[in-house]
């Protein structure tokens, strides 16, 4: 990506500071809103510095006592014109991050909006092809790759590589350096998006010599991480928070009882239509969008109740089939790469819901928490398997090591322990 033009970022005095990095924030077409809102903290960064005595230029310092001074207390609300302060952390992070690298990184990257060089779009429009009919790869995995290779080429771009036979190792490592803000999940699956191109233009002979070596394998098991879940009670409080009297609380009512309730995937809510739902034998059937795998699911009365709710007198009137749409207009139904999570997030502020520790509360959470109720509720495996559409029993007893009160009663009591010596 191109940087920003700054000798030295850190010496910059404040004010000047943030107005270039608004200024890349345009430049890398951030939403209106989305720029407004890093003015509004960043301005109020500037202010902070100078109430507080703390200089002229952005330092770590600044940064952490400003987080502390803004974060959003337990209970309290963001005032209507302060709606940042929900988010100061990460707004501070990416000045921070600008400091020390000139350039920002999106943490949300739209496809329409990034431009890919003119003479790389022929090779990466054959890639894509390749990849879906000899790669097989799903098209939320292949629009996942395309939209990383197509940075990767912007990229290439901004350090004069004008077509794909003139990429040199350096390139390439310079790149997993430009990187290292994502997590270890998240490189390791951009670099493999970026291996697999390099293999596709050394078979096409666009490159004399195989790359593939700058790039390092970064392994990382697939049960590295514990599930995040929320406790009952935050789940049902959650739940009693959602307006069901308005369109849009019907709406969201029935997709967090989906996720909560039977589990399903985010991609599956999403392509849910009119067609999967089986109201003559209370069933929900649909092709997983993730393993094309059928799965059947027992409508369940509260499910039913909620989806009945919402067709009859939320949804707008359409022609579409899928099940669940936007209510602002242009009613259609929500894009394949919109997580939903605004969705979570709205009724868990209402709800007033804090966490005790830092985790994910998305709509996958809500899948992860029903994966361990049934755990703790010992029911066997291969059921938990049945319900979650998972191709393996392998892949839920990941859910095990979230189920803490279960990993508590498989702990040794040290007194025994000691006693035995």
């Amino acid at each position: 990506m191109e940087s920003a033009e700054h000798p030295n970022a850190s010496t910059l005095a404040l004010d000047e500071l943030v107005e270039r990095a608004l200024k890349e924030l345009e430049r890398l077409k951030y939403s209106r809103r989305s720029v407004r809102r890093y003015r509004s903290a960043w301005h109020q960064l500037i202010a902070f510095a100078r109430t507080a005595a703390l200089g002229e230029n952005y330092s770590d310092e600044l940064g952490a006592r400003f987080i502390m001074a803004m974060r959003l207390k337990q209970g309290e609300r963001a005032k209507p014109d302060e709606g940042w302060r929900r988010h100061v952390q990460f707004l501070v992070r990416v000045l921070s991050t600008f400091v020390r690298d000139g350039h920002v990184e999106r943490s949300k990257i739209d496809l329409r909006q990034i431009c890919i060089p003119q003479s790389m779009r022929k090779t990466l429009s054959d890639y894509e092809h390749y990849a879906q009919t000899r790669r097989l790869l799903r098209p939320s995995s292949l629009r996942a790759e395309m939209c990383t290779l197509s940075v990767f080429t912007c990229y290439l771009e901004s350090r004069g590589i004008a077509k794909l036979n003139d990429i040199r190792a350096e390139d390439i490592t310079s790149f997993v350096i430009s990187r290292t803000h994502l997590g270890p999940r998240a490189t390791s699956t951009t670099l493999s998006s970026v291996r697999a191109l390099l293999r596709f233009l050394l078979l096409r002979g666009i490159l004399q010599r195989d790359l593939r070596a700058a790039i390092p394998v970064i392994r990382v098991p697939r049960d590295a991480k514990i599930p995040s879940v929320w406790e009952p009670e935050l789940l049902e409080k959650l739940l009693r928070a959602v307006d069901r009297s308005s369109p849009v609380g019907k709406r969201d009512y029935a997709i967090l009882l989906l996720a909560s309730r039977l589990g399903m995937r985010l991609g599956d809510i999403q392509a849910l239509t009119l067609d999967d739902l089986k109201w003559d034998k209370a069933t929900i059937e649909i092709t997983q969008s993730k393993t094309l795998a059928p799965l059947c699911l027992p409508m369940l009365e509260d499910v039913g109740i909620a989806l009945i709710d919402y067709l009859k007198f939320g949804r707008p009137q359409t022609s579409y089939r899928k099940v669940f749409l936007r209510h602002r207009p242009p009613v259609q139904p929500f894009a394949d790469s919109s997580h939903l999570h605004f969705i979570v997030s709205r009724w868990r502020e209402l709800a007033g819901i804090r966490f005790r520790s830092k985790q994910h509360s998305g709509l996958h959470s809500l899948r992860h928490t029903l994966a361990t109720q049934l755990l703790r509720a010992q029911t066997p495996l291969h059921v938990i398997s049945d319900i979650l559409g998972h191709r393996s029993v392998a892949s839920t007893m990941i859910y095990a090591k979230a189920d803490v009160e279960s990993l508590r009663t498989a702990a040794l009591n040290t007194e025994e322990v000691n006693q035995n010596d």
